[in-house]
């Protein structure tokens, strides 16, 4: 089973809401998109973000350019689904990001939880072409993975897992100007640590 049948099974055979990764609120992405600039006017990208409610929030805040991109379509129907109207205000792109060919147009570049599947080191250095490629010039990622004491794998795969400098030294074209730890509860009430990091393109 290749990378998008997996996560394609996972979203037909699961509720949104029987996932770890489900959140109800995403506060500290919110904290951390407004700490890197977000403003109206600002091009949002969110790399994974499948059936997140983050895209809700951004239209809430009253943004109006914001993609959704990820490699199951059925986790972005989910998300269409829910929004109803409103997801004719989002852009959505079903890709692997891995061979995806971005313009450089994205002020803020948002991953939860895609980085820290990349165990290859080869898959990572593709990430941050694609990263570079997509990310306009001043422009700001918003980035957060498995803590160094989180869990070791998620949804059956294994994951890298990363304090605040050993993910920052991932991205050596970038600043860190803020890191955050998150304690994510899932769904049954288990904890997992988040790292966090905004960087900025150098």
């Amino acid at each position: 089973m290749d990378t998008a049948q997996h996560w394609q099974r996972t979203y037909d055979t699961k509720g949104v809401d029987e996932v770890s990764w489900y959140q109800t609120d995403p506060a500290v992405s919110l904290r951390l998109l407004t700490a890197a600039g977000l403003t109206p006017a600002s091009r949002v990208l969110d790399v994974g973000g499948g059936a997140s409610v983050l895209a809700d929030r951004l239209l809430d805040a009253g943004i109006g350019d914001v993609t959704v991109l990820d490699i199951a379509d059925s986790a972005l129907s989910a998300a269409r689904t829910r929004l109803g109207e409103r997801a004719g205000a989002v852009t959505w792109l079903v890709r692997d990001v891995l061979a995806w060919n971005p313009e450089p147009r994205y002020d803020l570049w948002h991953d939860r939880a895609v980085f820290h599947f990349l165990t290859d080191p080869a898959d990572r250095d593709r990430y941050r072409r694609v990263l570079a490629a997509g990310l306009a010039p001043g422009g700001h990622v918003v980035i957060g993975t498995f803590a160094a004491d989180g869990p070791q794998s998620c949804s059956g795969l294994p994951v890298a897992r990363y304090d605040a400098d050993q993910l920052a030294a991932q991205f050596p074209g970038f600043e860190p100007i803020e890191s955050a730890r998150e304690e994510h509860h899932t769904p049954w009430d288990s904890v997992q640590p988040f790292t966090w990091l905004v960087l900025r393109r150098r």
